[in-house]
């Protein structure tokens, strides 16, 4: 039985190319569980294995997507059955291990989540790999004594993926959010998600010599990380936490530690990855209560195996805004 796939080859010369082919089967990676995949996403990642591959890529030809949703067809694990509706995020699916662009997958049965309560496999690729991040964010937040009444929460790259469900779920569970954009035009996008006001990038993206500036922010999901990431730390209330889940800005942290010791700030470090079975669990039941699918469903715009070519291109420079949802058999 043949099906299709965004098949990503490289030539003699290192160049790679994406197109989309017709694959078995027997081409499937071993693993304990094959799932008919109906929905994957786009996210930073997929941008670099469609493309040059961002050292992820282990070898060619590769089959990138590193999330999807959709049913079970065959597995030799008692944990998943025919007709069960399973999620996957992380474990290097996409990068390593071949990934969702494509109509069936094969994975460890470790890998997979079974889709809560209240969501579909549509909705849980709008959530994808970016939402389960915000999710985890703001539960680590909540972990470490966040609450409403402490004050506005600050969400860096709000317009992005990670940053779009952030502001949502936050604004959802009565935070008051200031989203961060370098687009003024997605200002009206954020109000709609939620934000209460949005900061103009360029008055937070500067590292000051001062380590410590006023008392702001009752916490901080931070996707940019960089000089950003280092000028929140300074603004930080006494006691909040920032939980940093990407790079966008740069890995290097121009700070001091300063903040940690004369505020007590936490910087929580976010990874969906490898992320423990049962937190997986527990974010995806929070997914399903505390996102307001009607706000979700503003973010998402529709693809195809064949637009990802292009997706993953715009991505990469930072054009994508929302979340992008795949649907791998149109």
């Amino acid at each position: 039985m043949m099906f299709k796939a965004l098949v990503v080859e490289k030539d003699d010369e290192g160049k790679t190319s994406a197109s989309v082919k017709d694959i078995g089967l027997d081409d499937l990676p071993e693993g304990e569980v094959t799932v008919a995949v109906e929905y994957s996403t786009v996210n930073y990642k997929d941008g670099l294995c469609i493309g040059p591959g961002g050292g992820l890529v282990r070898s060619y030809p590769h089959v990138p997507g590193i999330d999807f949703a959709g049913t079970v067809e065959e597995s030799s694990d008692d944990r998943y059955k025919a007709g069960d509706k399973v999620v996957l995020t992380g474990w290097r699916v996409g990068e390593a291990h071949w990934g969702g662009y494509a109509q069936k997958a094969r994975v460890k049965a470790d890998w997979l989540v079974p889709l809560p309560d209240g969501l579909d496999t549509r909705q849980a690729m709008a959530v994808g790999t970016a939402g389960f991040t915000a999710m985890l964010a703001v539960m680590a937040l909540e972990d470490h004594g966040l609450s409403p009444d402490k004050g506005e929460v600050l969400v860096t790259g709000a317009a992005g993926g990670v940053g779009s469900v952030a502001t949502a779920i936050l604004a959802n569970l009565g935070y008051e959010v200031a989203g961060v954009t370098g687009r003024p035009e997605t200002e009206s996008y954020l109000k709609d998600l939620g934000a209460a006001r949005i900061v103009p990038r360029e008055e937070i993206n500067e590292t000051v010599k001062r380590p410590l500036e006023t008392e702001t922010w009752a916490g901080c999901v931070d996707a940019v990380g960089g000089s950003m990431l280092a000028r929140v730390l300074g603004q930080l209330k006494y006691g909040a936490s920032v939980s940093a889940v990407g790079l966008a800005g740069g890995a290097g942290l121009p700070a001091t530690v300063v903040p940690f010791l004369l505020r007590g700030v936490n910087l929580l470090g976010i990874d969906s990855v490898m992320q423990p079975y049962d937190n997986r669990v527990r974010a995806w039941k929070r997914i399903a209560s505390d996102l307001p699918m009607d706000k979700l469903e503003a973010m998402v715009q529709p693809a195809t195996l064949a637009d990802l070519p292009q997706l993953g291109a715009d991505i990469l420079k930072g054009q994508v805004k929302g979340r992008v949802v795949v649907d791998v058999n149109v």
